[in-house]
């Protein structure tokens, strides 16, 4: 148990320490060095993300685990804001550029995809209830924009040259890859066996 946790820990804090020594902040201002954080916690944020759901973190299972991937997920999409707010405060017309696909850096894109897919599922989870989403459309519609939110966000992290060491997010950027796809593999089994088992049920 103890393992893991210093594993989990050890896979978003070396990321952010090796970020916090790089030499570049030397000429970044707070307000942009709070929104490039803000990213890689955002990244930090989406390994923790399937682990709860798939209740690999010791003590996180079950129904604590679900509460805690709500409040993560709130944290998620507040790192978000912060990270596209700081960079439109630094600079507007890079993000204008951004947001309009207009951008020559090769890691715009990704990163504009993968914000709007974060911020339809905190959209969808307010007005679940108010649209009167059933559990499976609800479950379909969050994993395929979870799929895009994740895809989009380490693609638009790796391309980016900056504080982060290049090691280390690689690594961090694979685990939370991994970790989707176990998860998002794991749970299309369940429900294929669930719904086998049901149907052997009825027949009986």
């Amino acid at each position: 148990m103890t393992l893991i946790w210093v594993a989990f820990a050890a896979a978003i804090c070396v990321p952010i320490a090796a970020a916090a020594a790089s030499p570049l902040l030397a000429w970044r201002g707070p307000v942009y060095i709070l929104a490039g954080f803000a990213g890689i916690i955002a990244l930090g944020f989406m390994l923790v993300q399937p682990l709860l759901i798939g209740g690999y973190l010791p003590g996180l299972a079950g129904r604590i685990g679900r509460r805690v991937h709500h409040w993560i997920g709130g944290a998620l999409v507040v790192a978000v804001v912060i990270h596209v707010a700081g960079l439109w405060f630094t600079s507007p017309p890079d993000m204008i550029d951004a947001l309009l696909f207009s951008s020559p850096t090769p890691f715009s894109p990704f990163g504009v995809i993968a914000m709007w897919a974060i911020f339809a599922v905190a959209l969808l989870a307010v007005l679940r209830r108010r649209l009167g989403l059933r559990p499976q459309t609800w479950r379909t519609a969050h994993m395929l924009l979870a799929i895009v939110f994740v895809v989009g966000s380490v693609v638009h992290g790796i391309l980016i040259e900056g504080a982060m060491e290049t090691v280390s997010k690689a690594a961090l950027c694979v685990l939370v890859l991994a970790a989707t796809v176990k998860i998002m593999v794991g749970l299309r089994v369940w429900r294929k066996r669930k719904t086998l088992r049901g149907e052997s049920i009825a027949r009986q």
